[in-house]
């Protein structure tokens, strides 16, 4: 069975006026569409089907309310039960590791990175679902494949990316002297002194923050050349590349606004709002708030992709968010057709708008949702999925590469450096020993 096709011309072909339409869409015509689309479905729920759903806790409210819609249609046009909790980024990985190793507790968990790698066996082969979507949607992009697939099998659905691209004050850059923004090692070092000396300091994460610390120090590292592991998986992190990447970040760190040691995934945010942070990296959810509460800073922003490293690629590690399904639920059909149902075309592309950039698909068909262009400061959270690389770099995602990111083992070297704590040839080793640990080397 190929799955349901609804009559009126798909979202994806019918441009802004068709999507505008389905996000003003009705309770009742959402509920409509839902019972037509549970019963051409290949994935029949089973009766009395109860899931228990864990996810991030959100950052865009409007993103949190269009998915809930998601949820509610569903139920009611199956009769599915779904309770959904939320958490904090850095408590969702805990509390899956939980559920994994005692078998009950939750059916799905929506998480962050490589959350389905930490414990593969654990995970449902969700193959059928993944083709399915692939297919509808002009295909995944290589970046999903590496976040979903395991030994040959999806054992998660990338449902999206959040892009940490670079949230500046373009006032600040351009009194800095950077009327655009660089491209270049270089000139990101010199923009964030100039913005430092004129009072108007950027910075970004050093504390343990899942999403903003990872992300950016994987880009320093990788722009530098250095990397975690080689493809081989055996760990490489001592290297004169990651010592030129940490004297690259430690010139940074010297011109930041204090305290980003210690600050977690919301600090840059509330620090932005308050006009104290000038330059970060983020997902748009700073916009995102700023349109509503602080419309002069929003006016004043503007999003960038990182720089290119010293080869002239850019690589960068955005926040991949995947859906995975627990090998132990009762309820293997109903938790599919859930996965399923939530990314059909005809919600989620008003969901991607709902999140209004925060959501970056990795189905490349969503490229063309409207809200990408609709604003030009929204257009490079599009690019993100083309742009992304996996915690394991050019290895291929393990559990080894989840529980190194989960560890924090390259964001604390990187910490351990700027903050005085240790040498650069000290920070180097207690990387490579947190490393060889987990890689088993």
């Amino acid at each position: 069975m190929t799955g349901f096709t609804p009559d009126r011309r798909s979202l994806l072909k019918g441009g802004a006026i068709t999507l505008a339409a389905a996000a003003t869409m009705s309770a009742d015509q959402l509920l409509g569409y839902a019972k037509a689309w549970a019963q051409a479905s290949q994935w029949k729920p089973e009766a009395g089907a109860k899931i228990n759903l864990l996810r991030w806790k959100r950052f865009v409210e409007a993103e949190d309310v269009a998915f809930m819609k998601i949820v509610d249609a569903f139920q009611k046009a199956t009769g599915v039960t779904i309770s959904v909790s939320n958490e904090s980024y850095d408590d969702i990985q805990p509390k899956a590791s939980v559920a994994a190793n005692t078998g009950q507790g939750l059916d799905m968990v929506w998480g962050l990175y490589s959350l389905p790698f930490l414990f593969p066996t654990k995970c449902m082969d969700v193959s059928d679902v993944a083709d399915y979507l692939g297919k509808k949607n002009g295909g995944w992009a290589e970046s999903g494949k590496q976040y979903g697939m395991y030994n040959g099998k999806w054992i998660g659905v990338p449902v999206a990316a959040t892009g940490g691209l670079v949230n500046y004050r373009v006032a600040a850059a351009e009194k800095a002297g950077h009327k655009t923004f660089p491209n270049d090692l270089g000139g990101f070092q010199d923009l964030f002194k100039g913005m430092n000396k004129n009072g108007t300091p950027g910075g970004m994460a050093l504390g343990h923050a899942s999403g903003d610390a990872n992300g950016w120090v994987h880009w320093a590292l990788w722009a530098h050349g250095g990397k975690l592991i080689d493809k081989d998986n055996k760990v490489v992190i001592n290297s004169p590349e990651t010592a030129k990447s940490l004297e690259y970040v430690k010139s940074l760190y010297d011109n930041f606004i204090p305290g980003t040691a210690s600050w977690n995934d919301s600090s840059n945010n509330k620090a932005f709002l308050a006009g104290q942070l000038h330059l970060t990296t983020n997902g748009i959810s700073v916009y995102v708030t700023a349109k509503k509460e602080a419309p002069a800073i929003a006016e004043d922003m503007n999003h960038a992709h990182l720089p290119v490293g010293l080869d002239g690629k850019r690589r960068e590690l955005h926040l991949g968010f995947p859906i995975l399904i627990f090998s132990f639920t009762k309820f293997p059909q109903a938790c599919k057709a859930f996965t399923a149902f939530m990314m059909e075309p005809e919600q989620f592309n008003p969901w991607v708008e709902s999140a209004q950039g925060y959501l970056s698909p990795f189905q490349l068909a969503f490229e063309k949702n409207p809200i990408w262009t609709a604003d030009p400061k929204n257009t490079p959270y599009r690019d993100v999925a083309s742009t992304a690389s996996t915690p394991a770099g050019e290895a291929q995602m393990s559990e080894n590469a989840a529980a190194a990111i989960a560890d924090f083992v390259v964001v604390d070297m990187y910490a351990n450096y700027c903050t005085g704590r240790e040498d650069v040839k000290t920070a180097m080793s207690s990387a490579e020993r947190a490393a060889k640990r987990i890689f088993r080397a």
